[in-house]
C-alpha cells in the first residue's frame, strides 16, 4: 500500500513541474512582441484564403 501511494505522490510530483516548467519558460521580457500590422496581414491573407476557396 506504501509503495502505491509512493508512486502517486511521485507522479503528482512529475505533473506539477512539467506544469511549473510550461508556466514560467515562455517569452522573456526582452524579446519583442510581433507588431500589430504582421497581425493585422496575417488576418486579411486567411480572409483572402477564404475567399478563394469559396
Amino acid at each position: 500500500m506504501a509503495l502505491i501511494l509512493l508512486e502517486a505522490l511521485a507522479a503528482l510530483v512529475v505533473l506539477a513541474l512539467i506544469v511549473w516548467w510550461t508556466m514560467f519558460s515562455g517569452r522573456k521580457e526582452e524579446e519583442e512582441e510581433e507588431p500589430a500590422c504582421a497581425v493585422h496581414d496575417k488576418d486579411e491573407t486567411a480572409a483572402e484564403e477564404t475567399k478563394r476557396n469559396t
